[in-house]
């Protein structure tokens, strides 16, 4: 007598891991930009942030105008693509876009006013960097207090090569940043994990405290023991 084998149960996916499934299914296209050109307007903007999950530093976002006549090819979310894939593609983005720009809120502010609100300031500021100006907004999942029309798009950065091109922009500024501050905190590992909330992170937290770049109102930063603190030579000239 024969017996057929059931199929192994299927593990759930994770929250994180089910998001990224649904974002590698999505397109990235110029259709929402396509859109707002048909509806009259000439230099609409992507706008994205990164780092609203790290424990460690800025909140950054990037807004970027794309030349509509000429296409930058490998557009993605920039959680998609491998860092070596952001470096080539974020020079293209810079060199060819009619405008783009970066900035960045820093973990003191963030603490003061919460993450949500940290990054729209900065996609705010952002946008107000742009020259020329704006005069359509495509803005991944949040709408913005500006005067400029706007769509909020769900998973923007999946579905929209403007609100790519900035989320790449953005990601790699931030981990710009992150390498530069590991020379400052090595045994953090910022330059690997970027200051989010990964094993070695955490461990590390646990061991040294944080940091005064640590946001504090994170609950694995403030659950941490005691804060790391940063000495200056007073005869050193800030300013050179």
């Amino acid at each position: 007598m024969s017996t057929t084998a059931k199929p192994a149960p299927e593990i759930p996916l994770s929250p994180s891991a089910a998001k990224l499934r649904l974002l590698k299914r999505l397109r990235c296209t110029l259709r929402y930009e396509k859109k707002a050109w048909a509806a009259g307007a000439v230099m609409v903007a992507g706008v994205d942030e990164v780092g609203r999950g790290s424990l460690f530093g800025p909140v950054v976002a990037a807004a970027v105008i794309l030349d509509r006549d000429y296409r930058i090819r490998g557009l993605r979310d920039s959680k998609l693509l491998l860092a070596e894939r952001r470096e080539v593609l974020a020079p293209r983005i810079r060199e060819h876009a009619i405008a783009w720009a970066v900035a960045a809120v820093d973990a003191a502010r963030i603490d003061q006013i919460n993450i949500y609100h940290a990054s729209r300031l900065a996609m705010r500021e952002a946008v107000k960097r742009l020259q020329p100006a704006p005069d359509h907004l495509l803005i991944d999942a949040v709408r913005l207090d500006c005067d400029f029309p706007q769509n909020a798009i769900i998973h923007g950065d999946a579905l929209s090569a403007s609100i790519a091109a900035a989320s790449i922009l953005a990601k790699v500024e931030r981990d710009r940043i992150m390498c530069e501050w590991d020379a400052v905190f090595p045994e953090y590992g910022l330059a690997s994990h970027k200051g989010y909330s990964t094993p070695q992170h955490l461990a590390a937290l646990r061991e040294f405290g944080p940091t005064p770049l640590h946001r504090l109102s994170f609950a694995p930063v403030w659950n941490a023991p005691e804060q790391v603190v940063m000495e200056f030579d007073p005869d050193c000239d800030a300013t050179a």
